[in-house]
């Protein structure tokens, strides 16, 4: 256990807090929440590159804790009827396919090695901002006018991009596979 390894640890548990307090309408200790475990994400980064502390633990805690926070937030900000429900399938859907490809490459003894694509990047960044975005709209009533629905559908598109570019890696990653075993 390294201390990034606790850092993250610390963003997971943060999760539920967050979830409880905009389901309490907390909705500002929900926004500081987010960003200490935004904040948490990049100091835990640094931490790893520059005191060498990086380990396989963290290669695997580190995204699933950052795709835990953004997705349950999207669930919960579609419940709460401030993103559309739509959005939330397809932020969701994406993960689930990610995540389905991932373990029935491993199950059938082939496993693909994920990195992070430079869309995916772009969308993680855009997903934040739309949250953000969204949980200050609520706290502060801010107006973004058209700029939160345009934003709602960059996201949409971005992810869906995103999803087919992992969906065609690991296609031809397991297409591979099959003509190495013959």
């Amino acid at each position: 256990m390294t201390v990034p390894n606790y850092i993250t640890i610390f963003r997971f548990i943060l999760v539920p807090f967050i979830v409880m307090a905009l389901l309490s309408n907390y909705v500002g200790a929900a926004l500081i929440g987010f960003i200490v475990a935004g904040v948490s994400d990049g100091v835990d980064g640094y931490i790893a590159r520059r005191y060498d502390q990086r380990s396989e633990l963290g290669a695997y805690l580190d995204p699933i804790a950052d795709k835990l926070l953004l997705v349950t937030l999207f669930v919960v900000l579609g419940f709460l009827k401030e993103l559309p429900v739509w959005l939330v399938v397809i932020v969701v859907s994406r993960d689930i396919l990610i995540i389905g490809a991932v373990l029935l490459s491993t199950v059938m003894a082939n496993p693909v090695e994920m990195r992070p694509l430079l869309v995916s990047k772009a969308n993680t960044a855009l997903q934040i901002l739309l949250v953000v975005f969204t949980l200050a709209d609520m706290r502060f009533e801010f107006s973004f006018g058209d700029g939160r629905m345009i934003l709602v559908w960059v996201v949409a598109l971005l992810t869906a991009a995103s999803a087919t570019a992992y969906l065609l890696a690991w296609t031809k990653h397991m297409a591979g596979y099959e003509q190495n075993r013959k």
